[in-house]
């Protein structure tokens, strides 16, 4: 069971957003920890080595400014880059997005970098304690940094049970969508075009035209094409979503196809042998054959006389009287 917050944007337009719970954020905040301190240890050892020993107060100088800018770059940087997630939001499956469910920017990152470093962790936070209290205390889990910077953290990998119905293509718009790049439409303004059109009977008419012809301005400006004259903004953003939907499928189609098609590879033939044009090298020499034996003319040798036998001199020598 996951809590969904109850946002209301300016259109009236109640956003259901799955809200990231206590423990998810603080594991993720754990492996964004870690990540700091392993480029605060690598810029410690560099400074080690770098800095002369006798210069301490340049050292200090130095690692106070490393300091700083891991702990509040690293979570500016990488939120703005990728949207709203750091390498621990990741890793958890969590993004930062804005309170009317848009994609946060670079000002919302750095007033989040910089309320969790003075207020929500490491100044006057307690290392953690105030962000912890005031998300207990907050419905949707929000910290200082959120509440300031307007934003709010959400769950991204939790399968939605059937909420998004399928997107049919407008009769009519099939050759004009056909003519569309959409590979330069984002991922978060389909997803948020998506839930527009899941949620659009269920919306009061002004709202549903409100919200659905700021989205499909979006969607036009993203594309660099304008909406067709007399088409309804939620007929455009159907459109698009199909065309694209379609796309992917055929992609996956052909790949598939192309690994299904792939011939094995043909057997290697056996080795034919040399060329013809190589000349053979010389032949091996033939074995010598067998001893054969002494020859007739050649005395053999005496018979070795057994062990303990005296063996009697040929010339004995006998001496003078």
């Amino acid at each position: 069971m996951h809590e969904e917050s109850e946002l209301v944007t300016g259109e009236a337009v109640v956003l259901d957003l799955r809200v990231a719970k206590l423990a998810s954020r603080a594991v993720a905040m754990a492996l964004d920890v870690l990540v700091q301190f392993a480029l605060l240890f690598g810029a410690f050892t560099v400074l080690t080595f770098a800095v002369p020993f006798d210069d301490q107060s340049l050292f200090v100088a130095l690692l106070l400014v490393f300091v700083v800018l891991v702990v509040v770059g690293y979570p500016v940087l990488s939120e703005t880059l990728s949207r709203g997630r750091s390498l621990g939001k990741m890793a958890m499956g969590l993004r930062v997005v804005r309170v009317d469910g848009g994609p946060i920017r670079f000002r919302h990152a750095l007033v989040r970098g910089l309320a969790g470093f003075v207020v929500d962790f490491w100044a006057l936070g307690l290392f953690g304690a105030v962000a912890v209290i005031v998300s207990l205390c907050s419905s949707n889990g929000r910290r200082v940094g959120d509440f300031l910077a307007g934003t709010l953290v959400i769950r991204e990998r939790v399968p939605d049970g059937g909420t998004y119905a399928a997107v049919a293509m407008p009769p009519g718009l099939e050759g004009w969508a056909a003519q569309l790049d959409l590979t330069r439409l984002p991922d978060d303004l389909a997803l948020a075009s998506r839930q527009f059109l899941s949620r659009y009977r269920e919306l009061r008419p002004e709202a549903a035209h409100a919200l659905g012809w700021g989205l499909a301005q979006q969607v036009g400006n993203a594309l660099g094409t304008p909406v067709p004259p007399g088409v309804p903004p939620w007929a455009f953003l159907a459109a698009v979503l199909a065309e694209r939907r379609n796309r992917d499928h055929a992609r996956a189609f052909q790949a598939y196809a192309a690994r299904a098609d792939q011939p094995f590879p043909a057997p290697q033939a056996a080795w034919p042998g040399p060329p013809a044009n190589i000349q053979p090298g010389p032949a091996f020499p033939a074995p010598q054959a067998a001893w054969p034996g002494p020859q007739a003319n050649v005395q053999p040798d005496p018979p070795t006389p057994p062990s303990g036998t005296p063996i009697p001199a040929e010339n004995p020598f006998t001496p003078p009287s």
